[in-house]
């Protein structure tokens, strides 16, 4: 018993501190990765927030005042049909995603063109990631 109040009082008190600190997101310069590879440039680039399964639970979800959504549902929430042009939009910064337009989400087509990528570059990975997104849907 004595051992359990001993959890009990470790648990609470890492339970307190992190409600006292304020999870924080550190800005790092943007990493290549292939053109060609959806799962790639999903993993480093979007996983940190939607988690590798896309369901929004990634590492940093916590720091972010909107939390991540499920781009597994995404099919789901628009009648059975995937919404790959606007998908693409707002990865590219074109349709106005609440998260993607604020500073916690980057947009992502902006920053391929920041590292000197040309425009049919940008719009392959555009593309390539906006398929793995697809891929993702749950059945």
């Amino acid at each position: 018993m004595k051992l359990l109040r001993g959890i009990a009082a470790v648990v609470f008190g890492a339970s307190l501190a992190l409600c006292q600190s304020q999870p924080t997101i550190k800005a790092t310069r943007i990493q290549r990765s292939s053109p060609a590879s959806g799962k790639e440039m999903f993993d480093m680039y979007c996983a940190v927030c939607h988690a590798k399964d896309g369901k929004g639970g990634g590492p940093a979800a916590a720091a972010l005042k909107k939390s991540p959504g499920d781009l597994t549902q995404l099919t789901k929430k628009n009648n059975g049909k995937f919404p790959g042009p606007a998908v693409a939009q707002s990865i590219n910064g074109e349709q106005g995603v609440l998260a993607h337009g604020s500073k916690d989400m980057p947009i992502w087509g902006e920053l391929f063109r920041q590292t000197g990528q040309n425009e049919s570059e940008v719009r392959l990975r555009i593309a390539n990631l906006a398929r793995y997104i697809e891929a993702m849907q749950a059945k």
